[in-house]
Order: C-alpha cells, then structure tokens, then sequence
C-alpha cells in the first residue's frame, strides 16, 4: 500500500466527507502524475492525502498552530484566510504526524499558492489539487489535458485562471502567485 496507511483515517477523523473524498483524489491524481513524470509515487501520495489536513480546522486553530510553528504571516497571508490551511497544514504534519521530509511539507504548504523554484513533487501536488477526480469549475478539462502534456503548461493555465480571478475580484495577490508563475515562465521562454 502505498503512503502510510494510518493517513487516511487521521484525515477521515478531521475533515468531512466532501474534503476526504478530495484529498484521497488528490492523492491518487498525484500518484498518476508521479508515474507519467517519473516522480516519488509514495511521497507523492503522501503529500496528496495530506495536503489539506487543516482545512477544516476551526481558523484560529489554524493560526494557533502557524504562531506556534513560528511562521509570522505576510500581509496579504494575513488578509486572506483561503491560505492559511496550506500554511497550518506544513506545521501540522511535522509537529502532529513527524514528518520530516522537506519535499512533502513544502508540497503541502505550497500547493494553494505555488511559488518559483518548485520541485517535481511541489508540482504535482499543486497540479492534481486543480485536476482531481471531482474538480468541476470551468476549464477543469483544459487543466487536466495540460496536466498529461507538461506540469508546466498545466500550472501556466492555472496561475492565469487564479490570477484573472483574484484580480477580477480586487483581491491581494499573494507573491508567492506572482513568482511561481515568472518562474516558470521566464524558464519556459528560456529553452524555446
């Protein structure tokens, strides 16, 4: 079996039944996209059930366990409880679970908002969060078919769609969006 198999029922005993349906489709999505990209499939069904074990947590929960982590939240953080799970949820698994593999906690805390120089791993968590089984919002087809072409391409579509959204809405951008999407881009129009 793959991943621990104590996950899942540590995730069952935190979340309802829609967030646990999503995170066990997160989690198989990232083991096929591990396997067509040549990555870490048990790490990445790690990273996939865990990546939002604190979503459902109560929000000053989730920042209790950010203060105690000694993450000091940013501005725009601070303004947008939407990303405090992805936050909480690194801490969580190190402090709660004893996880220790960099790669997975950078996995799940970046998987909402992504950021430059993601590994493969940070990649595919973010990618499979959009294109899991049950994802339903308009584009959702697109993203998938660019999923199986490029993680890269497939994240491009994604961080336009988040940034046309945030900015339609006059919200903050979190710059962690902004960098992770010139990343990719500046390293795609590089090798063209």
């Amino acid at each position: 079996m793959m991943g621990n198999p104590d996950y899942k029922s540590i995730i069952r005993e935190l979340m309802g039944d829609y967030r646990y349906e999503h995170s066990v489709n997160v989690a198989d999505e990232a083991v096929k996209l591990a396997e067509l990209y040549s990555g870490d499939v048990d790490r990445a069904y790690t990273a996939g059930i865990l990546h939002d074990i604190t979503k459902e947590i109560p929000k000053d929960r989730q920042l209790q366990i950010i203060t105690d982590g000694g993450i000091i939240l940013d501005d725009v953080q601070k303004q947008a409880p939407k990303l405090w799970h992805a936050i909480s949820g690194s801490v969580y698994i190190q402090t709660e679970l004893g996880i220790t593999d960099s790669d997975i906690i950078n996995a799940v805390r970046y998987h909402t908002t992504g950021r430059a120089k993601m590994s493969l791993l940070e990649k595919i968590i973010y990618t499979a969060d959009y294109t899991a089984k049950g994802r339903d919002y308009n584009g959702v087809e697109v993203m998938r078919e660019l999923s199986r072409r490029s993680l890269e391409d497939a994240m491009i579509f994604s961080y336009q769609f988040t940034l046309n959204k945030l900015s339609s809405l006059k919200s903050a951008i979190h710059p962690d969006e902004i960098f992770g999407y010139n990343d990719i881009v500046l390293n795609r129009n590089g090798k063209e």
